[in-house]
């Protein structure tokens, strides 16, 4: 909480992120991240820092997920560059809390409960199952049951007011698009943590350790967005690796309750194991995403070789009228027109 506190005061005015400012706050928090990594290592042991490390590093990973989200979410509501930061910010804030209460409802339910493990590790292999048949639902975040719960709260304006997320208008609250945007993220979150809170419960059941793992892949996530914006589409692979690694998180689940409910001598995968699993299948996936662009749609179609085809202005006498309405995207959230969701909000 002291780095969220640092890292608020830091941002406190509306500005844009640059590469630049996003880098240099992507290697702080990874740095402290493996500092922290090896104070536990050096206090609790060897055994609690590579569970500790590993749980880290397969938050951070199923977090790229959700830089599409926010992608997507900024460029439906047009969210200026220059307040990106802030609703981030709230975000996170927000995260934290709701990632401390899943964490600690799994865990005291894990702890009465052990066949709840199966399902946990049902969720990581669905879960698995549909990145890899790239069955991913398209989010709309105009639709999503946040954002339609806060309109029945109190009524959304249509025009943003500064860094506000309540304003008052003859004499009534109403919301601006800023706050309806924090709720969009919030929201988003809360679907990511179905899988995110089992995956880190099948690296350890220490309370501290899945906690404080899950806390600082979060805190940098800000940073990591604005660090990659523009290359989102890039990393095409990364949900393959994802998806990979669910699954072997959700193997190593299922191993874990069967050697606890019905006999002891089933093995069990070691951290140490987990940890250099992730670490491959991550710089793999990297590796070729970017050696292997995305394949381009319009090189196969025939359509691409027609000049009149670009120009739809040449047939269209309507084509000089007003511009057809819809929400701008923008840089750096140039939103994708489908988020690569582990489950649709």
């Amino acid at each position: 909480m002291v780095s969220l506190a640092v890292d608020l005061l830091a941002h406190r005015g509306a500005h844009v992120i640059g590469f630049r400012e996003a880098a240099w706050w992507s290697a702080v928090w990874v740095g402290l991240a493996l500092v922290f990594a090896g104070l536990i290592t050096a206090v609790v042991g060897t055994t609690a820092g590579v569970e500790y490390t590993t749980a880290w590093l397969l938050e951070k990973s199923l977090s790229v997920d959700n830089l599409f989200i926010f992608a997507l979410i900024f460029g439906y509501f047009q969210v200026p560059p220059a307040y990106q930061h802030r609703v981030l910010c709230y975000g996170v804030m927000g995260a934290l809390i709701f990632r401390w209460i899943f964490l600690a409802l799994g865990v005291a339910v894990v702890s009465r409960f052990t066949a709840v493990l199966f399902v946990f590790a049902a969720i990581l292999l669905w879960s698995a199952y549909k990145l890899l048949r790239d069955d991913d639902d398209t989010f709309d975040p105009g639709t999503s049951f946040g954002v339609g719960l806060l309109g029945k709260v109190m009524p959304v304006q249509d025009e943003y007011a500064g860094t506000r997320f309540i304003v008052k208008q003859a004499g009534r609250r109403v919301a601006t698009p800023l706050l309806a945007v924090v709720v969009a993220i919030e929201a988003a979150d809360l679907v990511f943590a179905v899988d995110s809170v089992p995956a880190v419960l099948a690296v350890s059941d220490d309370p501290f350790i899945v906690y404080s793992s899950n806390a600082f892949a979060i805190l940098g996530l800000r940073a990591l967005y604005f660090l990659l914006a523009g290359l989102l589409e890039k990393f095409h692979l990364h949900s393959k690796g994802l998806a990979l690694i669910l699954a072997f998180i959700g193997v190593k689940l299922t191993l874990q309750a069967a050697h606890k409910m019905i006999d002891s001598s089933i093995p069990e995968i070691p951290s140490l194991v987990s940890l250099a699993v992730i670490v491959v299948v991550l710089t793999v996936s990297v590796v070729l995403s970017m050696r292997r662009p995305p394949h381009d749609a319009a090189a196969d179609d025939p359509a691409a070789d027609d000049p009149a085809a670009d120009d739809p202005a040449a047939d269209d006498p309507a084509a000089d009228g007003p511009a057809a309405d819809g929400p701008a995207v923008h840089d750096p959230a140039a939103a994708p027109t489908s988020a690569r969701a582990r489950s649709g909000p």
